[in-house]
């Protein structure tokens, strides 16, 4: 949307910002996420539905609600079975990844909380993905972050609906 609140004008296919052309390199970007995000999970001996789910407790906090994830959240984010979130859940609390904490309030809610000790090891194992992220960032104005910010944050809005 443009900044007058007027559609956007339609672009041709080959241009530089039109539709094939983010297609491409957001199918990049994320295939090269994928291969990451996979070969992090066979370092830590992990199916990458495990890391998926690292991802999903990492993140539970910044989706809009201020409660840890619990099983039942991150059977819905990830489209598993409970029987599939279960035996994930046991697999990342056997490797330490996380732990599992029963509601003071209400002991039938089990709130997942990613591992202190894994944070460090998850860290260490993306800081060059991390530089390189920065190294990115730092090419672009703040202005023009702000458009690419606001940019993946409607891509997501998006890709949420087709849910």
């Amino acid at each position: 949307m443009s900044g007058s609140g007027s559609p956007p004008s339609p672009l041709p296919d080959d241009s530089p910002v039109g539709l094939q052309s983010f297609a491409v390199l957001l199918r990049r970007m994320n295939g090269e996420f994928n291969r990451i995000a996979q070969e992090f999970a066979h370092a830590q001996g992990l199916h990458l539905t495990d890391v998926q789910a690292l991802i999903a407790i990492l993140d539970a906090r910044e989706d809009g609600t201020a409660d840890p994830m619990t099983p039942g959240r991150l059977r819905k984010q990830l489209n598993l079975t409970s029987g599939a979130v279960t035996a994930c859940l046991d697999r990342l609390e056997k490797a330490g990844h996380i732990h599992r904490v029963r509601a003071a309030d209400d002991r039938r809610v089990v709130h997942l909380h990613y591992a202190e000790a894994a944070k460090g090891v998850a860290r260490d194992y993306f800081r060059p993905l991390a530089h390189g992220t920065e190294a990115a960032r730092g090419r672009f104005t703040v202005e023009e972050l702000e458009v690419v910010a606001r940019f993946l944050a409607e891509m997501n809005r998006e890709l949420e609906l087709l849910r």
